[in-house]
Formats: C-alpha cells, structure tokens, sequence
C-alpha cells in the first residue's frame, strides 16, 4: 500500500472530506492528440498527452469538492505517472471508446463506494485551477446529473451525476447537445474558464497557455511555448 505525491493512498486513493469521485479517462499516449502534430514546436504528442493529463489530475486532486480520481487507460506509461500524483488507474476492460470506459471506471468507483456522487472529466485540461473546478462541482450537486460545456460551446468537459445516479456519458463531437436532450442540466457558471478549456487544436493549446497551465504543461513548453521553435 502506498501514497501518492498528494498522501493519497494509491491503492483506495480516498480523501473523506471530498464529495466527488472523478473519473478520467486516457486513450494510449501514442493515439491521443492527433490535431496537435507539429505544435509546441514538434513536442511529440504523447508527451503532450501526458503532460495535460498529469496537470489535470494533480488540480483535481486538490480540489476540496474531490475525493478520489480515477483514470481509466491502458497505457502503462501514463498509468504509472499518474498513479504516483495519486491516481487510481482502472483499467480500460470494455475497450469499446470513450463512453464504455467512462461508463466502466462510474462503476468501478462505486465498486468501492456504492451510490457515490461521481463526474466524468477530460483529461485535457492543462490549465485547470482547483478553486473553479470546487465552484462547478459544488453547483453541479444541485442536480441529478449536470454538465459542463467546453470553450467552442459544442462538447462537454465534465458530466456527473450524484448519489446512485447512472452516469450516462455521451461525449464526443457535438455532446453538449446530446447530454442536454439526455437531461443533464447545463451548468451555467461565469468564471470557471480553466474547466472548460480543454485541448484538441493549436488554437486550444494558445488559449490555455495565455490562461496558466500546470506545471509539467509548463515544463514541456518552456523551450518552444507555442509556436515551432526557430
């Protein structure tokens, strides 16, 4: 049994005085981020992927409204880096998409803990700041199942659904539209721009750098910020 960077106990990784359990889900590095080849001045996309990712864990683990995050992947490189910030990795079994695994780690949390109030979140969310991510999550419990849309308006960045509440997911593409006809409620919050900024294009990686990304984004950059390097 051991901790994590944050004193999590990687095995149960459970902070009782958090409400929420995250569920992460992470695609194998190798495969994420395809729309960013040849940004960041050719950082190779996996290390980008990761990147991301271990910034959005690290802030969602010190988010006072969290009390556990668990990714689900099958890469064993990103399983191990963010096991060590406190993670727990839940493997992806169903390997049928986005959905079945987020679909998969709701019920692997509440494996543990039934009936738990759980939210599905992006793991591209380098710029995410705590205190934003407690504000929508506190909102969000106002209501069976909520959503948060992402920058462009169009997809999704967090979904939840509280206690004994199936989770439901549908992200992809234009999910904002389909969680809303799912009955989610939208979360309609001003000020939390760092949990809706989520990375897929160039243009995406531009904005969330101008808002403050965590340290290992951060790091990656500081040779080539955004643009190729000369």
């Amino acid at each position: 049994m051991t901790a994590g960077a944050h004193g999590r106990r990687a095995d149960l990784d459970t902070d009782p005085t958090g409400h929420w359990s995250l569920v992460v889900p992470l695609k194998p590095l190798a495969l994420a981020k395809s729309r960013l080849a040849g940004a960041a001045g050719g950082i190779p996309r996996p290390r980008l992927a990761l990147a991301f990712a271990q910034d959005t864990v690290a802030a969602a683990l010190t988010c006072a409204e969290v009390r556990d995050v668990a990714v689900v992947t099958d890469d064993p490189v990103a399983g191990a880096e963010l096991a060590a910030l406190g993670a727990r990795i839940v493997p992806d079994l169903p390997a049928a998409g986005l959905n079945a695994a987020l679909a998969h780690g709701a019920q692997a949390v509440r494996a543990l803990r039934a009936g738990t109030a759980v939210a599905a979140l992006n793991a591209d969310l380098p710029a995410l700041r705590p205190a934003e991510l407690a504000r929508v999550l506190s909102y969000a419990g106002r209501f069976s199942r909520a959503f948060l849309t992402d920058a462009a308006g169009i997809g999704t960045t967090l979904l939840t659904a509280t206690e004994g509440v199936e989770l439901r997911p549908a992200f992809g593409g234009a999910s904002r539209r389909r969680h809303s006809t799912s009955g989610a409620v939208e979360i309609a919050l001003p000020d939390v721009v760092s949990v809706r900024q989520d990375v897929d294009a160039p243009d995406d990686l531009t904005a969330a750098v101008a808002l403050g990304v965590g340290p290992h984004t951060t790091a990656l950059l500081a040779p080539c910020p955004v643009s190729p390097c000369p």
